[in-house]
C-alpha cells in the first residue's frame, strides 16, 4: 500500500542542518524532558531530610531496577531501525508491525523477567553491597516499584521508537511533557503527602504548599522515598497512553495501517531479535556494570560518596540524555538514507549529527567544572550539617571534574552508535561495550577500590572515564571503516528499486514537490501539529 502524501503548498528546500534539526528537536526535547523527570525527582528526595541515604536509595533502587529492562529497552531500539527502513523505502504499511510485535514482547518478558526479578530484588543489594540495614529497605521498595511498573516504561519507549522512526518525534514530545507535569504532582503528593517541606525558595514553597493542598483534599498519606517511584510509574503510564492513542487513531489507521498486523509475528519477532540481540546485549551489560560501580564500588565508601555520586550523576544525564536525543535522530536519518541505498549520504548525516553533539557536550563538560559546587549544593538539603554538608559537596565536586573531562568522547560513542545501529550494524558496537565496560567498570574499578583507597570514590570514577573515552574511540574507528555501508535490511528499496538517489525526490516528483513531500513524511510544522492533536 503507498503511502498517501498530503496535498500541501510548495515548500522550498531544506538543507541538511535544518532537516536534521526539523526531526532532532522534538527527540531531544523528549530525552531531556524525560531527564527532567527523574533529576525533578532527585530533588525532592532530597527535601526529605538530612541524611543522605534518600537520594542514595532512589539512585540504586533505579540503576537495579533497570537491570531486567534494560536488555528489552536495548532490543527495542531498532524497531526506529526496522521502521525508518522501511520509510525511506517508501513502504511505511509495513512499519507499524514491527511496533505490534514489539509491544508483545514488552508483555511477554514483563510476565517471564520482571516479575520474578521484582520478588528477588532485595538479595541483589544484600549480596553485591555492604549497605545498612535501611538504606537497603528502601532501595528495594524504590527498585521493586518500578520494575513491577516497567511494563508502561517498555511500551512507551516502544511505540516511541515507532514514531522516531516514521519521523514523527512531536507525538512522543506532547506525551513526554504531560508524563512530567504528571510526575512533577503526583511524586510530591506521594512523596511528603499533607506536610509542605520547607526550603530557601519561596515558589518551590508555594509548590509544595499546593500539592500537600491536593494531597489533603484526596487525603493521600506521605510515602517518602517510595512515593517517587509510584509517581514515576504513574507519569510513565500517561506517556505510553498518549503516543499509542494517536498510534490507534482513524487518520493514521488509514494512512499506514496501524490497526492491522496487532497478532504476533515470530517474523517480525525474529527481524528484531536478529539485530537488536547485540544492543539488547550491551544495555544490559553497561546497566549491570554501572550498577555495581555505584552500588558496590562508590557505596563502598559510604552512603556520603553514594549520595554524591548520584548527584553528579544527575547533571551526566542532563548532558548525554539530550545527545542521546540528537543520537536517536541520527539512528532515522541513517537508515531512512541506507533504505534509499545511499550510503554516502547516511555517512554525511553522521557526521552531521556528531558536529552537533560535541557543541552541545563540550559545553556541558564547562559547566560541569564552573558550577561544580553549586551545582552539587543545589541537593544538599539546608538541616545538614556544616561539615556533613562541605564533605558532600567536595567529594561530588571532585566527580563533577571526571566527568567533565570525558564529555567529547561520549559525544562520539553516543553519536556513531546511534549512526551504525541505523545502518543495522550492531554486532561489532554490542561487543566493543561488554569488553571495555567489563574492563574498565568492573575491573579497572574494582582495582581502585583495592588497591587506592586514599582516592576515595574517585577511583572507581576515573576507571568510569577511562572506559567512556576509549569506547568512544572504538566506535569512531568502526564507523570510520565503512564496513556498515555494506549491510541491506530492506531488499529492493532505494536504487535497487530504481527510486532516485537524493532524500524526497522519489517517483519522478519536481524539486518543490519532492521537498513538500519530505516535510510531510518527516512530520514537521502542521504535520506534526495535525498528528499531535490526533
Amino acid at each position: 500500500m503507498p503511502v498517501d502524501v498530503p496535498t500541501r503548498p510548495r515548500a522550498p528546500e531544506r538543507g541538511p542542518l535544518a532537516e536534521m534539526m526539523a526531526v532532532a528537536m522534538p527527540v531531544v526535547a523528549t530525552m531531556t524532558s524525560y531527564t527532567l523527570m527523574q533529576f525533578v525527582d532527585a530533588l525532592m528526595v532530597g527535601k526529605l531530610g538530612a541524611d543522605p541515604v534518600y537520594i542514595a536509595a532512589q539512585g540504586n533502587g533505579m540503576v537495579w531496577s533497570f537491570v531486567p529492562v534494560s536488555g528489552m529497552m536495548g532490543l527495542l531500539t531498532v524497531v526506529n531501525t526496522f521502521v525508518s527502513q522501511n520509510l525511506g523505502a517508501g513502504r511505511a504499511d509495513r512499519a507499524p508491525a514491527y511496533a505490534w510485535s514489539g509491544l508483545w514482547m514488552c508483555l511477554l518478558s514483563w510476565l517471564v523477567l520482571m516479575l520474578p526479578f521484582a520478588a528477588v530484588i532485595g538479595l541483589a543489594f544484600e549480596w553485591f553491597t555492604n549497605h545498612d540495614a535501611e538504606l537497603v529497605r528502601l532501595e528495594t521498595a524504590y527498585a521493586r516499584i518500578l520494575i513491577i511498573g516497567s511494563i508502561a516504561t517498555l511500551s512507551a519507549r516502544t511505540i516511541a521508537q515507532f514514531f522516531y522512526g516514521m519521523h514523527r518525534p512531536a507525538i512522543v514530545l506532547i506525551a513526554a511533557v504531560f508524563a512530567n507535569i504528571t510526575n512533577a504532582v503526583v511524586s510530591a503528593m506521594l512523596l511528603f503527602g499533607p506536610t509542605a517541606p520547607v526550603t530557601n525558595s519561596a515558589w518551590v514553597n508555594t509548590y509544595f504548599e499546593f500539592t500537600a493542598g491536593l494531597a489533603a483534599a484526596l487525603g493521600v498519606p506521605a510515602m517518602g522515598v517510595t512515593g517517587a517511584a509510584v509517581g514515576t510509574v504513574i507519569a510513565t503510564a500517561v506517556e505510553f497512553a498518549i503516543p499509542m492513542a494517536v498510534f490507534l487513531s482513524p487518520r493514521l489507521a488509514r494512512k499506514f495501517g496501524t490497526r492491522k498486523g496487532w497478532r504476533p509475528s515470530l517474523a517480525h519477532a525474529r527481524d528484531i531479535v536478529k539485530i537488536g540481540w547485540p544492543g539488547a546485549l550491551m544495555f544490559v551489560n553497561e546497566i549491570v556494570c554501572w550498577a555495581y560501580l555505584m552500588t558496590s564500588l562508590v557505596g563502598h565508601f559510604g552512603k556520603e560518596h553514594n549520595t554524591a555520586g548520584w548527584i553528579a550523576l544527575r547533571y551526566m544525564h542532563l548532558a548525554f540524555m539530550p545527545a542521546v536525543g540528537l543520537s536517536i535522530a541520527v539512528t532515522a536519518q541513517v537508515g531512512k538514507c541506507m533504505g534509499m541505498g545511499r550510503p554516502d549520504l547516511a555517512a554525511k548525516r553522521a557526521w552531521l549529527g556528531l558536529s552537533l553533539n560535541l557543541g552541545y557536550m563540550g559545553v556541558c563538560g564547562l559547566l560541569m567544572v564552573v558550577f561544580r559546587e553549586q551545582s552539587i549544593a543545589l541537593f544538599v538539603d539546608s538541616s545538614m550539617p556544616e561539615e556533613d554538608r562541605r564533605r558532600l559537596i567536595e567529594i561530588g565536586a571532585q566527580v563533577m571534574i571526571a566527568a567533565a573531562v570525558f564529555q567529547l568522547f561520549d559525544a562520539l560513542g553516543i553519536t556513531f552508535i546511534g549512526a551504525l545501529r541505523g545502518a543495522g550494524d550492531t554486532v561489532w558496537p554490542g561487543v566493543a561495550t561488554i569488553v571495555l565496560a567489563w574492563t574498565f567498570l568492573f575491573g579497572a574499578g574494582t582495582y581502585m577500590v583495592r588497591a587506592h583507597p586514599e582516592l576515595g570514590s574517585l577511583g572507581p570514577w576515573l576507571a568510569a572515564s577511562a572506559y567512556i573515552i576509549l569506547l568512544g574511540i572504538a566506535v569512531t574507528a568502526r564507523f570510520m571503516s565503512g564496513k556498515w555501508k555494506r549491510i541491506k535490511l530492506v531488499k529492493g528499496s532505494g536504487a535497487e528499486a530504481g527510486e532516485p538517489a537524493e532524500p524526497g525526490h522519489a517517483r519522478g516528483l519536481s524539486m518543490q514537490e519532492a521537498a513538500a513531500e519530505a516535510l510531510a513524511v518527516a512530520g514537521t510544522v502542521d504535520g506534526v501539529a495535525q498528528a499531535g492533536r490526533e
